[in-house]
């Protein structure tokens, strides 16, 4: 490309590297834009991270490719920037189309896969979504050194120069999303800023140019106010009509549900309830109810003179009942999401003298050297227990912060079967702990319920406490505890910080769910074909 020929724009080369600075920042805001799209879906777990980065880095490799083939073929810095103008339409349009293709995708690959379902519908999701745009943007780099280097002399230093912008462009794109735009104005806003920062140096390019009608810049523009109007959009669950709340936090996507006689709050649009508040104060027919034995089983002490922590307090649904039940006991919770403590206090009732951490669990643990008389374990990333909450390491630190005779509960969110599921996982680990374990089915429901201590009566203590109640539903709900209580035989598979595959387990037991689930319609469709299915819903 002749200097005569170039657009002034482009003859200070700070414009192009400010344009190596904004698609690199772009493409690491894009990147996590695509777990906040995803995460309500298909969870936030380390699988689907891998997918993400997977497949952006297979996007931006033959970006790679085919920019530095395109440049040597045609200079023209006019296609790089129209590659970039696209690539900001496209992340632009994802606020307002995204959900809609993942939730599509996932209900024709329901249908059709029987193992993997989550993996295989991100991976195809990432596929369609996020793919394009950032095979574009990979054309930047290789673009620009093109355009840049006039002699050999310079290469290094030139190339070196652009490289340096880009990572520094991704290093804030990596920041500013996660701690300033998704915390403060959601993910749609979030791809929207990025996406009008391209386009606007594509159209400075362009005007500077005058390589495109003003027409087509127009054009442009309509498109992005278009993505702007109808992207612009806090809801993942576009089918609900009546939600009391919906937000994002830095960890979570929030939703919180009213009927008339509860509130529920969920972590992610599919998988199920996280807290719940009934506006009776009665008990919930959920796992918080059997995790009531657990006060009970303490030896020496009556339930209202124990100390409990909870670690992973969501709304304060435990903390709630133990409080009406047994009186005003001492509690305290650790709650990571911090939104999740405020939305307690909002719609969910908890009691503003019931303290609350904000801080990881197994952190909080090695940060304080109180003991408790009850711990309940009830932390969940989306679908499992985080790996650093489910060693034995992490359990020894837990016993080590039981007062004598207390007891650990554990709430273990998916009842899978087979060999090796993650349930037996987790329940050896603890055996491998604790000298008493057992566990109780809760009905209704994939959850199951562990009690474990090294206080071999803690059995006799809750058969004691529990016919000392007055509350006549409690003690129904603590008769049928009692009844479904079974001793754990402990096994061989056992978690540690070094090897825990608790996201690889967590989903292996939700296509056994997911396959429980849509059976009967997988039944009609084969049988009357997609009308049969239509009418059945």
């Amino acid at each position: 490309m002749s200097m005569t020929n170039t657009p002034k724009i482009l003859k200070n080369k700070i414009f192009l590297y400010l344009t190596e600075f904004f698609a690199g920042m772009s493409v690491m805001a894009v990147e996590l834009g695509a777990s906040r799209l995803l995460a309500p879906y298909f969870s936030s777990s380390q699988i689907v991270w891998t997918i993400i980065i997977g497949t952006i880095m297979i996007a931006m490799a033959l970006g790679n490719i085919y920019g530095g083939r395109s440049a040597d073929k045609n200079p023209d810095p006019g296609k790089l920037y129209g590659r970039i103008l696209i690539a900001a339409l496209w992340i632009a349009a994802i606020p307002a189309v995204g959900k809609y293709i993942v939730v599509g995708i996932s209900a024709v690959l329901i249908f059709s896969v029987n193992n993997n379902f989550l993996i295989i519908a991100a991976f195809a999701a990432c596929m369609v979504i996020f793919v394009f745009p950032l095979f574009l943007l990979g054309t930047v780099t290789p673009s620009l050194a093109k355009y840049s280097v006039g002699n050999l002399e310079e290469s290094g230093k030139v190339v070196g120069t652009l490289g340096a912008f880009n990572t520094v462009g991704s290093i804030i794109g990596t920041f500013v999303p996660t701690f300033v735009t998704i915390p403060a104005v959601g993910t749609s806003i979030t791809f929207l800023i990025f996406a009008g920062i391209l386009l606007a140096l594509a159209i400075a390019y362009f005007i500077s140019a005058a390589q495109v009608r003003r027409g087509k810049i127009l054009t442009a523009l309509l498109c992005f106010l278009l993505c702007y109007a109808f992207g612009y959009s806090d809801s993942f669950a576009f089918w609900e009509n009546n939600l009391t709340y919906e937000g994002e936090s830095v960890y979570n996507y929030l939703q919180v549900k009213e009927s008339d006689s509860r509130v529920i709050l969920s972590t992610n649009v599919l998988f199920g309830v996280q807290s719940i508040y009934m506006k009776n104060q009665g008990l919930t027919g959920m796992y918080y109810d059997y995790a009531m034995a657990a006060p009970l089983m303490v030896e020496g002490k009556r339930p209202e003179e124990c100390r409990v922590l909870i670690l992973g307090m969501g709304t304060g649904t435990y903390a709630t009942q133990c409080r009406k039940y047994y009186g005003d006991m001492e509690i305290e919770g650790v709650e990571i999401d911090e939104k999740i403590t405020a939305l307690s206090r909002e719609y969910f009732h908890l009691p503003e003298d019931v303290a609350v951490t904000t801080y990881d669990g197994r952190a909080f643990l090695n940060a304080t050297d109180e003991k408790y008389d009850v711990i309940m374990v009830d932390a969940y990333q989306d679908i499992t227990i985080p790996f650093q909450m489910s060693s034995v390491e992490f359990f020894y630190l837990v016993k080590a912060h039981l007062a004598e005779g207390g007891v650990m509960v554990v709430n273990m969110n998916m009842r899978g079967s087979g060999e090796g599921n993650i349930n037996q996982y987790l329940a050896d680990t603890i055996s491998f702990v604790f000298e008493e374990v057992y566990t109780v089915e809760v009905s209704g429901s994939t959850n199951r319920e562990l009690f474990a201590s090294d206080n071999k009566a803690m059995l006799d203590h809750f058969e004691a406490g529990r016919q000392n109640l007055g509350d006549g539903e409690l003690y129904a709900m603590m008769e049928r505890t009692w009844g479904g209580l079974a001793p754990y035989e402990a096994g061989d598979y056992i978690l540690t910080d070094d090897k825990a595959p608790v996201e690889l387990l967590g989903m292996r037991v939700i296509d056994e769910i997911i396959g429980d689930e849509v059976a009967y319609y997988k039944g009609i469709y084969q049988e009357k074909g997609l009308a049969g299915l239509l009418e059945a819903f």
